[in-house]
């Protein structure tokens, strides 16, 4: 028989330190030799949960495995949960390999092809997603608990920082780290901070003119460009005057837990608190919803219908001089940086006054007006015709209602 072999590890640490993957790729092929399959395709998942199906090799396998006719007749796997860890997935993925006639097969936990299989291996998924569940629980508690003791529980350590070990050690003897200054970065931090408060040679200078200043000069964001988001990111991260707080994103979620949930990590600071709350107090008086609505909130005759000549995107209001100066931006432009789009800006009044004259010119002459006025006129009529056909209809369903609680009152 042709067959295919999954196999699987949790974490790219596994991965990287070849734990498990190597024991599994190696008992399987041996199994296959000793039962006379043949191995036609090796497919390996490193760092990735079985507990959902957010996996591109498994769905690289079952999108060939659904193919007609399939390359191979069956995969492989060393138990059930390196395929699922969740009972409900697995039966469906399973029925509908089934149906193009792909066999899951595990050389640890072999099961029947009849209901009894099915019922077992139901059993052991539900026990895997169980134990997976509780493990998922215990490991998160102890992460938490690392992180009140100031340590660090990620992978990439934020911008301005590094990962380095600490004396004490952790599960399987490893260091544990903790967050530690990078000069180099950190120097980067408190110019992004300085530049925002002060400006460079007598300008004043918002998040976008950072990022710009900062790529020009070769300070390059870990060698990437600047962005305006990133800038942003290390202005309003309370982690910069050594607020660091771990759990706050939902892993599964991708959204914000509550603030009860977050657990503060003690970290060294590389902003003052005193300049981080001015640029804190800066940043909110510039926020819309704190300048005039003359300047940035006023109602535009283009929004959402202009669009940018060189790329496509759309155009966006912006404001120069403390919005003495309006123009239509591509957002493109905007957002990432000139580099990505070459147009120019648009003055806003000289934009207007072109489209209204058009319009007058071409749109609103006296015979297209009175011809939509006409139109107008007409649908207004329709309407009210349509309206009162329905309102006649209503009053007579309400009257024969009526007759009908007349006539069972009086039958009572």
């Amino acid at each position: 028989m042709h067959v295919a072999l999954y196999a699987r590890v949790s974490t790219t640490r596994q991965a990287d330190n070849d734990l498990s993957i190597p024991d599994q790729i190696r008992q399987i092929n041996e199994w296959c030799k000793s039962n006379g399959h043949i191995v036609v395709r090796d497919f390996v998942e490193p760092g990735a949960s079985a507990t959902d199906d957010k996996r591109p090799v498994f769905q690289q396998m079952i999108e060939e495995a659904k193919q007609k006719p399939p390359a191979f007749e069956a995969i492989i796997i060393h138990s059930l949960s390196r395929f699922f860890r969740d009972a409900i997935q697995f039966g469906v993925y399973e029925r509908s390999l089934n149906k193009n006639k792909i066999k899951i097969i595990s050389i640890t936990q072999p099961t029947s092809d009849d209901a009894t299989g099915v019922l077992v291996r139901q059993i052991i998924t539900s026990f895997d997603g169980y134990q997976s569940a509780e493990n998922a629980k215990h490991t998160s508690r102890a992460m938490k608990e690392n992180a009140r003791q100031g340590f660090f529980n990620g992978s990439t350590p934020p911008f301005g920082y590094l990962s380095a070990s600490a004396e004490e050690n952790g599960c399987h003897g490893r260091k544990k780290k903790q967050l530690a200054i990078n000069d180099t970065e950190a120097a980067i931090v408190r110019i992004i901070y300085d530049l925002y408060l002060f400006g460079h040679q007598g300008k004043m200078m918002g998040q976008k003119e950072i990022g710009r200043h900062l790529t020009q000069t070769g300070l390059l964001m870990r060698g990437k460009p600047w962005r305006v988001q990133k800038v942003h990111t290390v202005l309003s991260d309370s982690l910069y005057m050594g607020d660091y707080y771990f759990n706050v994103i939902d892993s599964k979620t991708k959204q914000k837990r509550e603030p009860t949930e977050w657990v503060k990590t003690l970290i060294p600071a590389i902003i003052d608190p005193v300049k981080f709350e001015q640029v804190r107090a800066r940043r909110e008086s510039r926020a819309p919803s704190k300048i005039s609505p003359s300047i940035l909130s006023s109602p535009t005759l283009m929004t959402g219908l202009i669009k940018c000549g060189q790329c496509g995107g759309s155009m966006t209001l912006s404001t120069g001089k403390s919005g003495r100066y309006k123009y239509y931006k591509c957002t493109s432009r905007k957002n990432k940086g000139n580099h990505v789009c070459s147009s120019t800006n648009l003055s806003m009044e000289k934009t207007d006054q072109q489209v209204l004259h058009q319009l007058a010119e071409q749109v609103f002459t006296p015979q297209h007006v009175q011809t939509m006025m006409t139109a107008l006129r007409h649908r207004m009529k329709t309407s009210k015709d349509t309206q009162q056909v329905q309102i006649n209809e209503l009053n007579r369903q309400l009257k024969q209602t009526e007759e009908r609680q007349h006539r069972l009152l009086e039958a009572i």
